[in-house]
């Protein structure tokens, strides 16, 4: 079997990850070579050398005086990657040597030309729906054609719910390397992971620990500035620190040596790789109730609370969190969240849509 796996063009897939896209598509990728499938990579630059990605991007962006004088050009960046994507899709319109095309981009192009190709096109779905990718979905519903060839994956139950009005979307969950994510001796402090974005709201997880009494040590990529200056870095001190956007052996550390991992999303969370990647280090997670948490965050694991729980209400969760039993933490990240497990489940799509499109 020949996968060509369409990466973001956004952010490189090399450790550490900007998101849970990217950790996924760099995990996916070595999983299904390691089984002994051909896997062409399209990446942004910069990815792992290791994974031999194709870049996806166009520098520099070839326009006429003409085109660059129109009032209605949209900014740079945007055509850049939209002329990445459709080279790669034109690319993939003349091969006859690929099985089935992964789409792991946030993009519309690989959706709307998905009927153009030889080989189906699996589309994960990340995130909640947005408004370019949308659109492509509906239309793409809407056509018999287009249907035999675009199919639909998500990363949650919550997640293909939010696009049920658009596609009908199969799940598998984001896997964790539990080889790699190991058991930690655990501590007496909090941590928060994630992008340091409004919707990730770290700025709740501080408030949080400090109504539990607990320090906070804060790892991640500063997605927006302004955000980070205005609701972070002047609450650091000695009970909260920033220790920077570190790489996975860096995380595993700061994690297992963690009494408990809060995760506080102010936006529906399509997964919260995050929470996996904190059980699978034995730590136990507490959480706002909101996306596709509570799927694999349960009962014996961590403590959900209502997103609109006070800080008092989520410190005592914190205080019923940190006691809870990192072996089985461990046991149940292992059984539910592993990346073998989420490879073989794609690997299985793989063989039903090249079934399908031998029928066809």
């Amino acid at each position: 079997m020949h996968v060509a796996v369409l990466g973001s063009s956004r952010h490189p897939i090399a450790e550490p990850f900007a998101g849970g896209l990217e950790s996924l598509t760099w995990h996916l990728v070595r999983g299904l070579r390691e089984r002994g499938i051909e896997v062409t990579l399209f990446a942004a630059p910069g990815s792992d050398p290791a994974l031999g990605a194709l870049e996806l991007d166009i520098v520099p962006l070839h326009l006429s005086d003409s085109a660059r004088a129109d009032v209605s050009m949209v900014p740079e960046a945007w055509l850049r990657e939209h002329d990445a994507y459709l080279q790669v899709m034109v690319a993939l319109q003349r091969r006859d040597d690929v099985d089935v095309v992964h789409n792991n981009s946030l993009h519309h192009l690989p959706v709307a030309m998905a009927h153009s190709l030889r080989a189906p096109v699996l589309t994960t779905l990340h995130t909640p729906p947005t408004p370019w990718l949308e659109p492509a979905i509906a239309i793409d519903a809407r056509s018999r054609q287009v249907a035999r060839h675009g199919h639909f994956v998500a990363v949650s139950d919550h997640t293909a719910r939010a696009w049920s009005h658009v596609a009908t979307a199969s799940v598998v969950h984001n896997g964790v390397d539990d080889r790699r994510w190991v058991a930690g001796p655990g501590g007496d402090d909090l941590v928060w992971v994630g992008r340091i974005v409004p919707e990730k709201a770290p700025h709740r997880a501080i408030a949080i620990a400090r109504a539990a009494g607990r320090r906070l040590r804060i790892a991640g990529p500063v997605g927006d500035v302004d955000y980070f200056a205005r609701h972070v870095a002047g609450e650091l001190g000695d009970d909260i620190s920033y220790v920077g956007h570190l790489d996975t052996d860096g995380l595993v550390a700061l994690v297992g040596a963690s009494a408990a991992m809060l995760v506080t999303p102010d936006w529906d969370e399509p997964y919260g790789l995050v929470a996996a990647e904190s059980l699978a280090c034995g730590t136990p997670v507490m959480a706002l109730d909101r996306g596709g948490l509570r799927e694999f965050v349960v009962p014996g694991v961590g403590i959900l609370v209502p997103q609109d729980a006070g800080d008092d209400d989520a410190a005592r969760a914190v205080a019923r969190a940190v006691v809870l039993d990192r072996a089985a933490c461990r046991a149940h990240a292992v059984v539910a969240c592993s990346v073998d497990r989420m490879v073989e489940q794609y690997v299985g799509l793989y063989r039903s849509l090249t079934e399908l499109s031998d029928a066809a």
